[in-house]
């Protein structure tokens, strides 16, 4: 073979080898899984929670009637201001006048039936004292007829203290109606505004009742203290004290924020589950939600009840606090490297694998993924509280570090040892330390 030839053949024998070892690079390439790496910083973390409800006055009166009656007279209309004792509606009082007077003439009747047996007494003791002293000086008078008036002398006794206590009796019925009538007439329990008005001249006034809302004649409301009342699952409850600040929106007023204080914690649900004849678990079973009571600090003027609003409840702080975003913190089986289960069908394929293996889900591991030497190595890490979207980390990592912060599906089902490959970076600056995030 000439020698040329031969050399010819080497080359190309060193281009196929060279190709090969390009393509098996580039096959070890194709392995890798493209990541976003976000480094470990500190920031300033905020938690919250997230409620929301509506606005009430802190002082308000429910005025309900005592009595039942055709109202005669309204005094008042909706948003007047009305002063303590102020006379607001008059309820016809014709049959309480009427149940007055009969009662005012049976304490008459009782009085002259005390009367009578007061003269009754009186003529008994005087015939008693008679007969004892035609017993003690001529002896003319039985033992009977002494003894005989003496019973009735004790019978008159008692008939008289029995007068007495129907006098009572009769007099207590007449404090009951003239109470009965002064209550035809509803005042103001208290200063403030009209803030609902639910009737009219000549319309019925119904005793009021708990659980008769129809029975509400008008509220009376103090609109310089106003508070709101939203509602909190009963997961969050635990994080939420009392003092807690609370960033307020109020949907009639879009353009400003409000603040404010817890002052009230529910020591019992909204809807409790035994009232609706259901346990807290279970199929069909409602969320246990709890009120919370926020008062605002320096509410406006114009601001009314019932508006809606929305409420993050500050729980917690942590100034310069390392932290990682919630996206890259992971769950593994401990000694296994797969994925446990997931919405993603890979990853819950490769979860139900990993807990037939250990057997039990109690060596469960948070932690994030770093990268060392181009592979994805699981490291537990120990969290504090969350915000928006970071949480304080307080063990684990370091500020050397850069965790896998995404994407999602390829967290959820990145194996330890895995070959990554770091996304280009974006544009977006990592936060600063004393960047404020928060989270619900």
């Amino acid at each position: 073979m000439k020698k040329g030839m031969k050399i010819g053949i080497v080359i190309v024998a060193l281009g196929a080898i060279g190709a090969l070892s390009v393509m098996a690079a580039r096959n070890r390439d194709g392995d890798a899984v493209d990541v976003r790496l976000e480094a470990v910083t500190e920031r300033d973390l905020v938690s919250t929670v997230s409620a929301s409800g509506w606005i009430r006055p802190h002082k308000y009166v429910d005025v309900q009637a005592d009595i039942m009656g055709r109202i005669i007279e309204l005094t008042t209309v909706e948003g007047a201001n009305v002063r303590r004792g102020q006379i607001l509606v008059r309820v016809d009082p014709t049959q309480y006048e009427a149940a007055v007077g009969r009662s005012q003439a049976a304490v008459s009747e009782a009085l002259a039936r005390e009367a009578q047996t007061k003269a009754n007494l009186l003529q008994s003791q005087r015939a008693f004292d008679r007969l004892v002293k035609l017993a003690s000086d001529n002896n003319l008078v039985s033992q009977q007829q002494l003894e005989e008036a003496e019973t009735q002398l004790r019978v008159q006794k008692e008939l008289l203290v029995g007068a007495g206590f129907g006098v009572a009796q009769a007099r207590s019925a007449l404090e009951e109606t003239k109470d009965m009538l002064s209550k035809t007439v509803i005042r103001a329990p208290m200063d403030g505004i009209v803030t609902r008005l639910n009737v009219e001249e000549g319309s019925t006034a119904i005793v009021g009742t708990t659980n008769n809302p129809g029975s509400i004649l008008l509220t009376i409301a103090d609109l310089s203290s106003m508070e709101a009342v939203v509602q909190v699952d009963e997961t969050d409850l635990p994080d939420i004290h009392l003092s807690d600040s609370v960033e307020i929106s109020i949907d009639a007023f879009p353009r400003q924020k409000f603040t404010g204080r817890v002052t009230e914690i529910g020591f019992s649900s909204v809807r409790s589950p035994l009232q609706n004849g259901q346990s807290s678990t279970g199929q069909g079973a409602q969320a246990i939600d709890y009120e919370i009571v926020i008062v605002l600090d320096n509410p406006p003027a114009s601001l009314r009840s019932d508006l809606s609003v929305s409420a993050d409840i500050v729980t917690a702080k942590r100034p310069r606090a390392l932290s990682i975003p919630i996206i890259a913190l992971t769950v593994r089986n401990e000694g296994d490297t797969k994925a446990i289960a997931s919405e993603n069908k890979d990853a819950q394929a490769a979860g139900e694998e990993a807990a037939a293996a250990s057997k039990s889900t109690d060596n469960d591991r948070e932690g994030v993924f770093v990268v060392r030497e181009g592979k994805a190595v699981f490291v537990p890490v120990k969290v504090g509280i969350s915000g928006n979207e970071h949480f304080e980390v307080l063990s684990g990592v370091t500020r050397k570090d850069s965790v896998i912060a995404g994407p999602y599906e390829a967290i959820r089902s990145l194996e330890n040892g895995k070959a990554v490959r770091p996304m280009p970076a974006t544009t977006t600056a990592p936060a600063k330390p004393g960047a404020t995030t928060t989270g619900s």
